[in-house]
């Protein structure tokens, strides 16, 4: 499993808004090692901060997983897997708005 450094993410466009005010965002197509690669973070607030989860596309790697449940995360990575085509299609093309 390969993982992209933190610095190599210039920037993260927004991808959706889920009911609970879940906050889905995505990294530019970052080339590394001869293959592409984007990195998909979800935020939501809390009273002490924020819960976040990050996976890394393609290898679908989840780190830096805090506050999300067992459920949650299993819903995530569905949803990560279901949309990894658009994940790469917006990341490539500078975010959603850009498409």
């Amino acid at each position: 499993m390969m993982q992209v450094e933190k610095g190599a993410i210039d920037m993260m466009y927004p991808y959706m808004t889920l009911a609970d005010g879940t906050e889905i965002v995505h990294s530019q197509l970052i080339h590394k090692d001869g293959m592409d690669h984007v990195i998909v973070h979800f935020e939501r607030p809390t009273e002490e901060g924020f819960d976040d989860a990050r996976c890394e596309l393609p290898s679908y790697a989840w780190s830096d997983v805090h506050g999300f449940n067992e459920e949650e995360m299993k819903l995530f990575d569905e949803m990560v897997h279901a949309n990894a085509h658009l994940f790469y299609k917006y990341a490539a093309c500078g975010g959603i708005a850009s498409a």
